[in-house]
């Protein structure tokens, strides 16, 4: 079983040193770092970085938080922060791996006026035939951009970005059923929601809590989360907590005990059957098969 020290943190994958350019972005194509490694990217963890890439052609099998996908010709996966994934490229992958700083992302974000363009959890998105031609040019833009320096080149770059983020952004809204038209206030109190939910998943506070804290009462919070993305307010808490206990039974050899104190739970037991309630399998049970995932 992996332990914590097993699932490195990098700015780039294998380097450990400082952002290599003067840029708070990176381009480069797939085959650039992955032929280096036998076109495998062990599973690790950016800190502080968004990556998204995208597939142009050829196939891939992804790693992301416990859960392993295919991915083949024309989709393109956006990675948060601290998401915990990994690579197996076909050695006729071709495509790009884009990555940026979240000073930047979030700079982006606040000059489209919608901090949900931004994901929390890693996507994988299909790029259909009428946005093939835009998505090419969006990233072989961003590529020559990059390895050059022609006049207005960070507006440029920053301009491409914000183009896939906007795409991204509108593809998580197709799949939810948040109204056309969404109060700005109401989407910024559902943002706050989610930053309270980051830091404060593993203390078990209650939705009063939150809502409290955010100013608003907990039946209007649950109502927010219903129309943006179709669960209730306890449901994304829940699904916070899940996913740090996914990620501390694959990647660490703590024991169920001990994952269940650090979330907060006073009573392992009562640990076991709410994770068996949310997965569908023991905490024990999940670990193994886990492990035979990543055998």
């Amino acid at each position: 079983m992996a332990t914590t020290a097993t699932v490195p943190v990098y700015q780039l994958y294998g380097e450990r040193e400082q952002w290599p350019t003067p840029d708070m972005v990176h381009c480069e194509l797939i085959a650039d770092r992955s032929k280096l490694h036998d076109w495998q990217i062990k599973l690790h963890q950016h800190h502080s970085l968004l990556q998204m890439l995208y597939l142009r052609g050829g196939d891939a099998r992804v790693g992301l938080d416990g859960g392993y996908h295919d991915m083949s010709a024309g989709q393109l996966i956006v990675v948060p922060q601290m998401c915990v994934h990994g690579f197996r490229f076909a050695p006729n992958a071709v495509g790009h791996v884009v990555t940026l700083g979240y000073p930047l992302a979030n700079r982006l974000a606040q000059g489209i006026d919608d901090a949900g363009v931004l994901p929390r959890a890693p996507h994988i998105y299909t790029v259909g035939p009428d946005d093939a031609a835009a998505i090419n040019m969006a990233f072989e833009t961003l590529q020559d951009e990059y390895l050059g320096n022609r006049p207005h080149r960070n507006a440029l770059i920053e301009a491409m970005l914000t183009t896939l983020l906007v795409w991204t952004g509108r593809q998580r809204d197709l799949k939810s059923t948040e109204p056309e038209v969404l109060a700005d206030r109401g989407r910024r109190h559902f943002n706050t929601f989610n930053d309270l939910i980051e830091d404060h998943y593993a203390e078990q506070w209650s939705v009063e809590q939150y809502a409290r804290t955010i100013g608003i009462t907990p039946a209007h919070l649950n109502n927010l989360c219903r129309q943006i993305v179709g669960h209730s307010a306890l449901e994304l808490i829940h699904q916070r907590v899940v996913l740090a206990a996914k990620r501390n039974l694959v990647y660490t050899s703590m024991t169920v005990s001990v994952v269940s104190h650090t979330l907060g739970f006073s009573d392992p037991a009562y640990f076991t059957r709410f994770f068996k309630r949310e997965v569908g399998v023991s905490p024990k049970e999940f670990r193994r098969q886990a492990a035979t995932l990543l055998e």
